[in-house]
C-alpha cells in the first residue's frame, strides 16, 4: 500500500488508524477499558505488523457508547450486550424498512 492509499483510507470508518493510546485519548478512557471491551468481543482491533492494536472510527464509535454507559454504572458486559443488542435491532428495522420499500413498489395502486 502507498503512502496515497493510506491518506485516502483514511476517510473510511473501517480503517485502523488510530494506535491503542491514541484511541484512549480520544474517547477519554484508559488502555485497560479497551483490552476490557475487546475481550468482551464487542470491539476485535486489527493488529499492526509489530502486533499492536489498531482502531478504526467505527469501532471508537462502539467504545464511546460502552464508556457512556459505564460511566452510567452499567457493569461492562452489560454494557457491551447492549451495545450488541442495539446494533442487532438497528440492522433488523433496516432490512424491515428495505422489506417495505420492496413490497410498496410492487403492490399496485388501487382506484378508489
Amino acid at each position: 500500500m502507498t503512502a496515497d492509499d493510506s491518506f485516502n483510507r483514511l476517510d473510511d470508518d473501517d480503517y485502523p488508524a488510530y494506535t491503542m493510546g491514541r484511541a484512549a485519548e480520544m474517547i477519554g478512557t484508559t488502555q485497560g477499558f479497551l483490552r476490557a471491551i475487546g475481550e468482551a468481543r464487542l470491539i476485535t482491533p486489527l493488529r499492526s505488523e509489530g502486533g499492536h492494536r489498531r482502531y478504526s472510527r467505527y469501532q471508537l464509535r462502539i467504545a464511546a457508547r460502552a464508556r457512556e454507559l459505564v460511566d452510567q454504572g452499567t457493569p461492562i458486559e452489560a454494557a457491551c450486550r447492549i451495545i450488541i443488542l442495539e446494533d442487532q435491532l438497528e440492522e433488523a428495522q433496516r432490512i424491515n424498512a428495505e422489506y417495505r420499500r420492496t413490497a410498496e413498489s410492487e403492490t399496485p395502486a388501487t382506484a378508489s
